[in-house]
């Protein structure tokens, strides 16, 4: 029998194809051949078999059928064998075929072989591809060999305990003492590799964290002789002393220093040393000088020191380099909150980023720009915020158009001031800008009375020549609440003009009959006119043929509106002037609130942002909980408590101010960290449950969904959450208010899901909870 090609031979043979039907026909006479020799046991050519196999595998023909011979190749004497087996274990084989379980033993005999080469090829073997029960099994040699006197084999078992951790946490503390010895090490390789254990050791172990704390200053001192030390042919990266391993420090001594300020203080000298000395012409200088920023910033530092991250940043704004540029805004964004004074420095580079070519830059530039808002420069931002919706993609106006909205009702500093910039917005975004924006400025209108005339007249004269539908829908409204101000032409703030009722009729009825006006700004149009009727002598008669023409409309809206007009016109024309009489000042139901006397809240209205969340009993959501649903349960009407609410009253005082029987709270569910405590207030067949939600672990867990499913005789209604993150080591929690109606007062059970998202993992956990206390039923 010949023996078979080369691997090289069958790369040329492939590039030579020039269809996929003739590549295919390659692939599969070699792969024929392959199984061939695989059957007649050809052990002498078996390694350039399954490289060629594995070349095929690159490509995206399937190769399974080669697993086996890995393992032959694996379990041979020879080391170009074992690399080419280890190599095609690697490609070929993971955790979720059993085969993998199969090398187990070649991998511990390797792990205590003599040959450095080979004990390096079975720790890369097994920190790729190792599951659970590997791990378990090969634990000890790994340990065994971080206490090997040769360094390259010391960075390799230290990568592979990185992933034995990673898949079993609660082998953490076998590792704990040769760590100690790795941090002695003066090889850098050495060193990166004890770092990186330790770092996921301490995010997913709260014990371990608190014993590594001890060797913060041993790191301190690695630190800074890195920083400190001469230059090094062998760690020079662009005349940076070894930046990989500076960056990996950083990141475990942000961890270590986050709460904790008697470590944080031993940081503070070395971070001040590492950004003072580390030079931002080069891109590895830059990284170095972004990953100690985050640990200032993550840690408990000294004011002085912020002031110096914030500066540092500022200086990144000003990088040709957009990616540094973008990282800066974004970390800028982090500390504006905290360093406000700081971050205010750099407010002249930032307003210069929003025009900046790229619009990921813009983008993030817009939003540190409103977060720098305040009442002392809010006219001068103002104006280039408004420069940038003048001059920004129609994509970006609708969320540049809402930060003004925004900004401009928290810092206005007067109401005169806060109409004209939001005239201007509406101008200037035109119909980019969202439905709420006509509701807010009507109320804003509505509110500002000794600006009824002054708004109306700048409102009329500016649809003249802007006909944007937010706009005319405002000065619609405006118009038939205020016509009779408009006709009058006296206004002390503008110039006076003269103003007929065939002009104001007339613009009114243009809106009306514009193929370009929408339905609902026809609505204000007609209702505008028919408001007018009461506010004009002359030309009633006119009003009523609009009205009555409107009343055979094809639109439906508009059609029972004419009809109910005329019917006011025919049938209750007395009561007119009464029914279309100006409406009373409009105020938002948060700010009536926030004015009440302290002994006046048990009068007050819930907050209005309060909305209850979609019910999670629907079918589309409750199928996959549990079966204890069997049709969907209908929602409790949004109950309005009548006592004032804040922050925290909220959640506590749900059912307006009445007196609660005390019920033993419930711990719901507790595992891996995560513990969710059910805390009970009831008032006959209504049960308000706050679900609380706190973390144990050393990491943060994000996008947190809590979903709860009961039987089909309850009505259930889940009001928002008071956030998706719950903070590591118990530093907060996450509430939410579960809202409960059970009028056959029956037994309680219920089925919860939970979703979350932890080092980079999602994570869903489900349980069934029957053993509510009785006096939530009974």
């Amino acid at each position: 029998m010949l023996p078979p090609s080369r691997l090289q031979e069958l790369i040329r043979l492939i590039r030579t194809a020039k269809t996929q039907a003739q590549e295919r026909d390659i692939i599969q006479k070699e792969c024929a051949d392959i199984r061939s020799a695989f059957r007649e046991e050809d052990s002498n050519y078996r390694s350039r078999n399954v490289a060629k196999l594995l070349y095929m595998h690159m490509l995206g023909y399937p190769a399974h059928f080669g697993q086996m011979e890995c393992l032959k190749l694996i379990a041979s004497q020879r080391f170009t064998d074992k690399r080419m087996g280890y190599l095609g274990a690697m490609l070929l084989l993971d955790e979720r075929q059993d085969a993998h379980l199969l090398i187990t033993n070649s991998i511990k005999n390797d792990l205590n072989h003599c040959n450095q080469f080979v004990q390096a090829l079975a720790l890369c073997t097994l920190s790729c591809m190792g599951s659970a029960e590997m791990c378990r099994d090969l634990v000890s040699e790994v340990d065994n060999l971080l206490r090997n006197s040769n360094p390259y084999i010391k960075k390799k078992a230290a990568l592979c305990a990185v992933h034995i951790v990673r898949k079993v946490p609660e082998l953490i503390e076998m590792f704990i003492p040769a760590c100690k010895r790795l941090l002695s090490e003066k090889q850098h390789g050495v060193l990166y590799g004890a770092v990186t254990l330790i770092m996921e050791m301490c995010q997913r172990s709260t014990d371990a964290l608190a014993h590594f704390r001890k060797l913060v200053l041993r790191l301190v001192e690695i630190l800074k002789e890195i920083v400190m030390s001469g230059y090094s042919p062998e760690h020079n990266v662009s005349g940076i002393s070894d930046p990989f391993l500076q960056v990996r420090v950083l990141r475990l001594l942000r961890i270590l220093g986050h709460n904790d300020e008697a470590s944080s203080e031993i940081m503070n000298d070395v971070l001040a040393q590492v950004a003072t000395n580390t030079d931002t012409n080069k891109n590895a200088g830059n990284a170095i000088l972004y990953e100690t920023v985050l640990t200032i910033m993550d840690i408990q530092s000294v004011s002085g020191l912020r002031v110096l991250a914030v500066n540092i940043l500022g200086r990144f704004l000003l990088n040709n380099d957009r990616n540094i540029r973008y990282v800066a805004l974004i970390s800028l964004l982090k500390m504006v909150q905290t360093d406000n004074l700081a971050v205010q420095r750099h407010r002249g580079t930032i307003v210069d980023c929003m025009r900046d070519q790229d619009d990921s830059v813009k983008r993030r530039a817009l939003e540190l720009s409103f977060a720098l808002v305040n009442s002392n420069n809010v006219r001068g931002m103002m104006k280039e915020l408004l420069y940038f919706l003048e001059n920004c993609k129609p994509e970006q106006k609708a969320d540049c158009a809402s930060g003004i909205f925004l900004t401009a009702e928290k810092y206005a500093p007067s109401k005169r001031w806060h109409i004209d910039t939001t005239l201007r917005v509406l101008t200037t975004a035109g119909n980019y800008v969202r439905d709420d924006a006509v509701a807010n400025f009507i109320q804003l209108i509505s509110s500002a009375n000794e600006l009824h005339a002054y708004t109306v007249l700048k409102l009329y004269t500016t649809i003249m020549h802007d006909i944007s539908q937010p706009l005319v829908q405002v000065t619609m409204w405006c118009i038939g609440e205020y016509g009779d101000l408009l006709l009058s032409g006296q206004c002390e703030e503008t110039e006076p003009i003269q103003v007929t009722e065939d002009d104001v009729l007339d613009i009114l009825e243009t809106v009306l009959q514009s193929h370009m006006s929408l339905p609902i700004t026809r609505a204000y149009a007609l209702t505008a006119i028919m408001k007018l009727s009461t506010r004009i002598r002359e030309n009633v008669d006119r009003i009523r043929k609009v009205v009555s023409i409107y009343g055979s409309c094809i639109d439906v809206e508009l059609q029972q509106r004419a009809v109910e007009y005329n019917c006011i016109f025919k049938k209750f024309d007395h009561m007119r002037s009464a029914v279309l009489e100006r409406m009373p000042s409009m105020e938002r139901a948060t700010d009536t609130a926030n004015n009440k006397e302290p002994n006046d809240k048990k009068e007050e209205m819930a907050p209005a942002t309060e909305k209850p969340v979609v019910n999670l009993t629907q079918p589309n959501q409750a199928n996959d909980l549990l079966d204890l649903l069997v049709d969907p349960s209908p929602t409790i009407p949004p109950h309005q408590p009548t006592k004032d609410t804040t922050s925290g009253g909220a959640l506590l005082d749900l059912l307006g101010g009445i007196e609660l029987a005390g019920i033993t709270p419930l711990i719901a569910f507790n595992k891996n960290g995560l513990m969710i405590e059910f805390s009970f207030q009831r008032v006959d067949s209504l049960l308000a449950i706050t679900m609380r939600a706190s973390n144990s672990t050393g990491s943060d867990m994000t996008d947190f969904v809590f979903q709860a499913a009961i039987p089909k005789s309850f009505q259930i209604q889940i009001l928002s959450p008071s956030g998706n993150i719950i903070p590591a080591f118990n530093n907060g929690t996450v509430t939410q208010v579960i809202k409960l109606l059970n009028p056959q007062k029956q037994p309680l059970k219920m089925r919860l899901r939970l979703c979350y998202s932890q080092t980079g993992n999602a994570v869903q956990e489900t349980c069934e909870i029957s053993h509510f206390p009785p006096q939530c039923w009974q």
